[in-house]
């Protein structure tokens, strides 16, 4: 972005091209006509027409076509994840808390801390813990609305997980239509994941509901697109105004008065000073003086026109909603409609965190089934502060309730039944 334009017209020298037949001619007449109309209407009066490369030094600005990132979720990840702040910050809100909800696993209705799926959600695989596991599993649902996860088996048995990148990932479809393999492609060389399997099958594939695709999921950034340009192109309009000395485009309109023209060592000097001496962060607020019948025309509009610091915010709350994130846990202005941060945090654990790994737990459950005992997954609610006061108060509600039993109450809480000759005061 240039802080001060400076364009002068073309004009020709000596008489017009030949060209062929006099129908064309007559068509470039028309059109002169036609555009030297145009030009009057807005200026208010008919511009010369001369054989001479002076003129009236005029810049006119028209606004093009919007210009969108590509679909691509790669595309879409390094525009948002990497150089937006808020799409970065929502994805990383929702990964975190996501991982940090510790999992159980349940024999019936009992917990059994001893089950082997335990340890090994625990401890995925010798490179990463359970935590940094499923930050990159949240993360790539995200991102791309897919996430694989890869089953490594050891004598038979199931011993590590890895969480796969998606961008690497293609399905191959089998004559039925459903997923018949995957291959996974890095530097040139690419691995096939045969499902055919009575088993555990090698991958797991999570993702997002897609309307329009049968085998891949549908980002939740993708949705974000149109706000996450808009807050990037705020962001890099704002950073060349900076740079350009905070000023907007405009034009220096030469009239001497007398019908006199720059030449060209006169233009190229004024280009040369006003590139030097106005433009640029060393020269913000430089004074502009103007003689020999310079005037300049600010064409561009204010920032303030623009309201381009609204329609960040607002880009920045469409990215927020999203992903499911409130705008007030972000700390995003305006349209907070809770009532504290305490509120807007508990429904971004209600509504996005918990939907997502029960979600996922059900999914791991029903892929890990062939090869283990019957069991189910489930999370431990009392480990989140968030829900810390819904959880007390659910409490109380249950232990009023004179017509439940010690053990439906317990039952009812989340926990197993006491075993028998142990009080539930002792806890033994």
């Amino acid at each position: 972005m240039h802080c001060l334009t400076l364009i002068r017209p073309a004009l020709t020298r000596g008489p017009p091209s030949p060209v062929k037949g006099e129908g064309s001619r007559i068509v470039r007449v028309l059109k002169l006509r036609s555009r030297m109309q145009i030009l009057s209407r807005i200026f208010g009066r008919a511009p010369e027409v001369k054989d001479s490369r002076a003129g009236a030094l005029l810049a006119l600005h028209s606004l093009g076509l919007a210009r969108w990132t590509t679909r691509s979720a790669v595309s879409l990840t390094r525009e948002g994840y990497e150089r937006n702040a808020v799409v970065f910050r929502a994805v990383r809100m929702i990964a975190e808390a996501a991982a940090s909800i510790p999992w159980l696993v349940f024999a019936g209705r009992q917990e059994n801390a001893d089950h082997p799926l335990a340890d090994l959600i625990a401890h995925p695989n010798p490179c990463d813990s359970g935590i940094a596991f499923f930050e990159a599993l949240y993360s790539n649902l995200l991102l791309f609305g897919n996430a694989y996860i890869e089953a490594v088996m050891i004598d038979g048995a199931t011993r590590e997980f890895y969480a796969l990148r998606p961008d690497r990932m293609s399905i191959v479809p089998g004559r039925n239509g459903w997923p018949a393999a995957y291959d996974y492609a890095v530097a040139g060389q690419k691995v096939r994941y045969d499902m055919q399997s009575d088993g555990v099958t090698p991958i797991l594939h999570l993702k997002c509901f897609h309307p329009l695709d049968d085998h891949y999921g549908f980002a939740p950034i993708s949705a974000a697109q149109v706000a996450l340009d808009t807050h990037n192109a705020a962001g890099f309009w704002n950073k060349a105004l900076l740079d350009n000395a905070a000023r907007p485009s405009g034009a220096l309109v030469y009239n001497s008065g007398n019908g006199g023209h720059l030449t060209e060592a006169q233009f190229e000097r004024l280009k040369s000073e006003l590139e030097d001496n106005f433009q640029g962060m060393a020269n913000a607020g430089r004074p502009l003086l103007l003689e020999g019948g310079l005037d300049w025309k600010a064409l561009s509009l204010s920032p303030k026109d623009m309201d381009f610091i609204e329609a960040k915010a607002a880009a920045a709350r469409e990215i927020a909603l999203a992903f499911g994130v409130p705008p007030l846990v972000l700390g995003l202005p305006g349209d907070n409609t809770f009532a504290n941060y305490a509120e807007a945090n508990k429904a971004f654990w209600r509504q996005t965190v918990i939907p997502l790994v029960s979600r996922t737990q059900k999914q791991f459950a029903g892929w890990l089934k062939p090869a283990f005992e019957p069991f189910r997954f489930d999370y431990d609610v009392d480990r989140i502060d968030a829900l810390a006061a819904d959880r007390e108060s659910e409490w109380r509600r249950i232990d009023s309730a004179s017509f439940l039993t010690q053990d439906e109450k317990r039952e009812a809480a989340g926990y197993g039944a006491l075993p028998r000759g142990a009080s539930a005061e002792s806890g033994t």
